[in-house]
């Protein structure tokens, strides 16, 4: 397992997305947490079985309905001691 640090870009603030993918990760088994950027971004740190990431990164890309996923940019990242899958507050 590798995480990954996600940084999305679009409109994704407003729209449900940490809710949303808070619900998405849990039932992929993906741990981590999300939480929004005041430059209008999403960032999320993720971590689990590879199938689960990959499943979760790609429906990032879509995201909740109201939601315009304009890009992401994923990089190898260190999870730390997290547990289950959380919304953090914005950074």
């Amino acid at each position: 397992m590798t995480a990954q640090r996600l940084l999305i870009e679009g409109r994704v603030q407003r729209v449900g997305y940490r809710d949303w993918a808070v619900r998405t990760a849990r039932q992929l088994g993906v741990i981590g947490w999300v939480r929004n950027l005041q430059d209008g971004r999403v960032e999320i740190l993720a971590d689990g079985e590879d199938v689960a990431l990959d499943t979760f990164i790609d429906r990032c890309r879509e995201g909740p309905n109201m939601a315009a996923v304009e890009r992401i940019d994923a990089h190898p990242s260190e999870l730390g001691n997290v547990k289950g899958f959380t919304k953090r507050f914005t950074a």
